[in-house]
């Protein structure tokens, strides 16, 4: 019997794509295992972002070397964006890795393993490279077509299900590494998505989300996202329906409406402004003003008073004035966010950003000190929010 150990870095898509690779393996005879230390296979899913996340990723797999001492032949792979963007770099890394596999490679993965664990296996042995390490299979690029159809995914949760409608992102936002890594926009069939979704409720899951890197741009044929997701929220037994993330530019007023008149869609929205102020956006590429971005806040809010909503923020993005920051500090004020994802800018090799004049780069120090005072605001709004709430009774879905 052979297992298989999955870990899991980053966003909700990389948490589906791990759910995408178990159902693969265990088509294959593979079962999954809560531990590394008994796996035939160990495979680390990882994330682009932030270089951070990375290092956290290299720092893992060296930490699971330690497998090694017990068992000589278990396999370790990286997969995912940090496999896609760094390649045959990560054979050069401390620890040794054995497969390296970008996000369309997924089916390839129990051919592509038994190459490397042969059901007969030889003395293991590493061939030289450049650089020193050993050197394994890589598996990358980018397939057109590639949404991982007919493939069942094994779900991490019975309540709660990631439902990823669309792949890869069309925008180009300079600081964003998610294009080079996952490739041009992809959409799946509306058919197959809700034959998906109604499998689910049938297995007894009332919640799902859909997925997308841009997720409101789904288009195929005539179905727009706004005609899905109320086809999704009308299914028999779904009784939660969210989606993430939607990007400003495609947030209508039809999408807006689907929102405040189906009851099962929850009025919940995670909407990324990024910055507060229109030079900041321009040159991060975003698409939209300041005001844009709040006249389709002032939309939400008309519809549904009581929406949760949630947002990114980057600071210190290069360029960025004092004067622009505290735009960024101004536009949290007025929002009022029930929760947000704040980070530093963090420069990624390959994105538009790279190539802006090194002199307009934010010193790291007032980048730290922008984004620790960005929090303390935030949390002073939310602690604000939190106890508004005291008192109220809701319904809650209870995930564990």
């Amino acid at each position: 019997m052979k297992k298989a150990y999955i870990e899991t870095y980053g966003c909700q898509m990389n948490i589906s794509d791990s759910e995408l690779m178990a159902g693969i393996l265990a088509e294959q005879g593979y079962v999954a295992t809560s531990t590394p230390d008994d796996a035939d296979v160990i495979l680390v899913n990882t994330c682009a972002i932030r270089d951070h996340a990375e290092q956290r990723v290299i720092g893992r797999v060296g930490q699971l070397q330690q497998v090694r001492e017990t068992r000589p032949d278990v396999v370790i792979g990286v997969t995912g964006c940090m496999a896609q963007r760094l390649g045959e770099q990560l054979f050069r890394k401390d620890g040794g890795v054995d497969l390296v596999m970008g996000p369309d490679a997924y089916r390839q993965l129990p051919q592509k393993l038994a190459e490397l664990r042969p059901a007969t296996p030889a003395p293991r042995r590493t061939l030289p490279m450049a650089g020193g390490g050993p050197r394994g299979l890589t598996v990358l690029g980018f397939d057109p077509f590639e949404n991982y159809e007919g493939v069942t995914a094994r779900r991490i949760s019975s309540v709660s299900a990631w439902v990823p409608i669309q792949r890869g992102c069309n925008y180009r936002c300079t600081y964003c590494i998610v294009p080079h890594v996952r490739g041009d926009e992809k959409n799946r069939d509306p058919r197959a998505i809700l034959d998906e979704v109604r499998q689910l409720a049938a297995d007894g899951v009332p919640e799902v989300t859909l997925l997308g890197q841009t997720v409101n741009s789904y288009a195929h044929g005539d179905w727009s996202f706004p005609r899905l997701l109320r086809a999704v929220a009308r299914v028999d037994g779904i009784r939660r329906v969210r989606f993430t993330s939607p990007h400003p530019n495609g947030f209508t007023r039809e999408l807006v409406e689907v929102m405040a008149t189906e009851p099962t869609v929850c009025k919940q929205l995670h909407l990324p402004v990024q910055a507060g102020h229109d030079r900041t956006l321009k040159r991060m590429l975003r698409r939209y003003t300041v005001a844009e971005y709040l006249e389709k806040i002032e939309w939400v809010r008309a519809a549904m008073p009581g929406i949760a909503l949630s947002t990114d923020v980057i600071v210190a993005f290069p360029g960025e004035t004092e004067e622009e920051f505290e735009a960024t500090l101004g536009l949290m004020r007025t929002v009022r966010y029930d929760d947000a994802f704040l980070y530093r800018y963090s420069e990624r090799d390959g994105t538009p950003a790279t190539r802006l004049p090194r002199d307009q780069f934010v010193p790291e120090a007032v980048g730290q000190a922008r984004l620790v005072k960005l929090i303390a605001v935030h949390r002073e709004i939310q602690a604000q929010m939190y106890q508004a709430e005291v008192g109220r009774v809701e319904e809650v879905l209870v995930e564990k």
